[in-house]
């Protein structure tokens, strides 16, 4: 963001890794120039029940102190993967103690994910992933629990270490191999979920949406719908129906 722009909201997010860790180049912002975007990370080592639980124990709320020493204005736990591990009962609760410890705004990607579905009216959905079938399965799981059924997730065996050592150009193309098989095993799927953020998964959106004729959504995109949801920002075209506010 440019010095000469002074922010009126700051988003932040509790992110799995640093950008030491995962250097690769982010995204072109969706966010106008006066919404600021800060991160700290939990140093995750993997995404195993016991690496989620340590880093989640040891790091969430010094990570939260931080974000709030900075002015953050909302605070979201990144990464499916962490809330799947987490399980939704302790992601709800651990929303509500941020919310009553720091009065700011307290979310987490996978309910901004399950939000994002409601309000598409999605009840049966297919959804593209590159995680490991253990990580799937509670995945399938969190989302079972919000009232969702998940009629196919694809898997492409990656842990945390294969997740974020993926070249961008590999992450594009991964997600329309993998969103497409995902459609071929659930043509009637209400929407397409493209599941995680390491994989730069949001090129593939709109194309995908044209080709199937139904929403596509990714994790990621659902931080910044909130805000566009809340008439915090303005809607963005060419990214797909979720951030055009559609």
């Amino acid at each position: 963001m440019s010095d000469a722009v002074k922010p009126r909201y700051t988003i932040a997010s509790v992110s799995p890794i640093g950008e030491d860790r995962h250097p690769m180049s982010q995204p072109q912002p969706l966010l106008p120039p006066d919404i600021r975007h800060i991160a700290a990370s939990i140093e995750v080592t993997d995404y195993t029940t016991e690496g989620v639980h340590d880093a989640i124990g040891k790091r969430y709320w010094q990570c939260v102190d931080e974000l709030m020493a900075q002015g953050a204005n909302s605070i979201t736990l990144a990464g499916f993967p962490i809330a799947s591990q987490l399980g939704r009962a302790r992601v709800l609760a651990l929303i509500e103690e941020t919310a009553r410890k720091t009065n700011a705004v307290a979310d987490a990607h996978a309910e901004a994910t399950v939000a994002a579905l409601q309000h598409f009216g999605a009840k049966r959905i297919a959804v593209a992933s590159r995680w490991s079938d253990q990580l799937n399965k509670l995945v399938v799981e969190y989302l079972k629990q919000a009232g969702i059924e998940v009629l196919t997730i694809t898997t492409a065996g990656q842990w945390a270490a294969q997740a974020f050592s993926m070249s961008i150009e590999h992450g594009v193309k991964l997600a329309f191999q993998l969103g497409r098989e995902a459609m071929r095993k659930a043509p009637k799927a209400d929407v397409l979920f493209l599941a995680g953020g390491a994989w730069r998964s949001l090129a593939a959106v709109p194309i995908l949406e044209e080709d199937f004729g139904i929403p596509v959504i990714t994790n990621p995109i659902t931080q910044p719908w909130r805000l566009i949801a809340a008439g915090i920002a303005p809607p963005v075209e060419g990214w797909g129906r979720l951030l055009a506010g559609k």
